[in-house]
């Protein structure tokens, strides 16, 4: 329960604080965050992940989709849904973590996202692209998709019987 309450709370930070106030406080205070690599293989089996391209955190597009999600924390915890914000000229995270430049460009990399490309990208448990957008996507329509997937389905019933 408490891994559920951290992901949650994480989840909120990245999503209503914008990347820029977080930016800022990495550089700026003596309350530094640790960054880190990430490494999409290492999210396999455990967790889905939901990324987002954009140029930066000012692009009106990456701010609407960034919006569209700002409502349901609780539906990426649910759904062991991870957020990865790769921005091409700020600081780009994973649930709110900050995660190193070269973590960002292998991502960009291995889905052939320009810089200075949109792009929403849901991968799955299983490693494989589930869907990818070019427009900003409704939280909702990516959860619905999740939940028609014969894992989600599993995992429903055994949260439910838990």
């Amino acid at each position: 329960m408490n891994n559920l309450v951290l992901i949650n709370l994480i989840l909120t930070a990245s999503i209503v604080l914008s990347p820029v106030s977080i930016a800022d406080t990495a550089q700026g205070s003596t309350h530094a965050i640790k960054m880190s690599s990430f490494n999409l293989s290492s999210q396999k089996w455990q967790n889905r992940v939901l990324l987002v391209f954009a140029p930066s955190v000012d692009h009106h597009i990456y701010q609407q989709q960034m919006q569209l999600f700002q409502q349901h924390n609780s539906g990426f915890t649910d759904r062991d849904l991870v957020l990865v914000q790769v921005l091409a000229t700020d600081k780009s995270y994973a649930n709110g973590q900050l995660i190193d430049e070269s973590s960002a460009a292998n991502l960009r990399n291995r889905f052939g996202v320009d810089k200075d490309n949109f792009r929403v990208i849901l991968v799955g448990k299983d490693g494989g692209v589930k869907r990818s957008d070019t427009i900003p996507v409704q939280a909702t329509a990516i959860f619905e998709q999740i939940d028609a997937m014969p894992m989600r389905q599993q995992e429903m019933q055994q949260r439910g019987r838990n």
